[in-house]
């Protein structure tokens, strides 16, 4: 995926392929001729141009126009292609919404958009129940992120969740913290780096410890995931598409991730990968032995 760039640098539009003054117009819109022959694409956004790159034929630059104008402007905005065939899927206007502007112009300007949509929607595709749509083409909020600490995974079986993102983001308790029995709720969250395995986690409020804690199910995922301190788990829920293309907070669908910290070459996790393995067995050392960390129940 092209990394995305700041807003200084993707507005200016005072690349190598900047338009000079044209000697003839383009019938598209957006289309602005080169003295090489080639063909620019721009639009504008907040009175500023936003240059999308050049390309070597015209209708090529004007599609680049109309990608951009349904990131900008969303599925109403004017295009250089209506009609049935101009008519974009409701699988490329997720993959668009789902991308900040500026990384659909830095995929226009190296002409990498297409294979990036194909990619996305090959990847989509038999995703099961959901539909045909991979977890990369829903668009998600962040919501909040801890690094875990020794006691989140340790024998105690719960992830504390911090009371600000507790109140701020998950479905309130009856009572809170001004009832000792509120009673638990049980949340359902995706993995985004499982195929969108489905994890259910017991919330509930703690009177003794005042604190909101992750509880039933927690230690299967720090199993499974092979979770140690310092990693990081990531939570996020789905975002809904305005008809301008702008993300906002969707109906109640929510995801977790984790994100391995760096290893030490002396630790016993293999490899210093970014996201937790699918599964695989983790060793702890108990009274001068190696123990599976699978063989420790819940």
């Amino acid at each position: 995926m092209s990394a995305s760039m700041p807003e200084a640098d993707w507005m200016d539009g005072d690349d190598e392929a900047s338009p000079a003054p044209a000697r003839s117009s383009s019938r598209y819109k957006g289309v602005v001729p080169q003295p090489n022959g080639r063909w620019g694409a721009q639009i504008y956004e907040r009175h500023a141009r936003v240059w999308l790159g050049t390309f070597a034929d015209e209708a090529a630059a004007a599609r680049a126009y109309d990608v951009a104008a349904l990131r900008f402007r969303g599925s109403g905005g004017a295009v250089n292609f209506p009609g049935a065939g101009g008519v974009p899927s409701a699988a490329e206007m997720a993959f668009l919404a789902a991308r900040p502007k500026s990384e659909v112009v830095d995929m226009l300007r190296k002409h990498t958009y297409d294979d990036e949509l194909r990619q996305a929607l090959r990847s989509g595709s038999g995703a099961g129940e959901r539909g045909d749509l991979s977890l990369s083409l829903v668009p998600r909020v962040a919501l909040f992120e801890k690094a875990v600490t020794p006691s989140d995974v340790g024998r105690l079986n719960r992830l504390v969740v911090p009371k600000l993102h507790a109140e701020k983001h998950f479905p309130p308790l009856a009572g809170d913290e001004d009832d000792a029995t509120a009673p638990p709720v049980l949340l359902a969250f995706e993995d985004v780096g499982d195929g969108g395995k489905v994890w259910r986690f017991r919330y509930s409020y703690w009177s003794s410890s005042q604190s909101y804690v992750l509880t039933r199910g927690w230690s299967r995922f720090v199993r499974e995931k092979g979770i140690v301190a310092g990693d990081t788990v990531a939570f996020s829920q789905a975002a809904a598409v305005t008809d301008d293309g702008e993300v906002v907070g969707g109906k109640r669908r929510m995801f977790i991730e984790c994100r391995k910290r760096k290893r030490d070459d002396d630790d016993d996790d293999r490899g210093d990968d970014d996201c937790c393995p699918d599964g695989g067995a983790r060793v702890v050392r108990l009274f001068g032995a190696n123990i599976a960390a699978a063989t420790i129940g819940d």
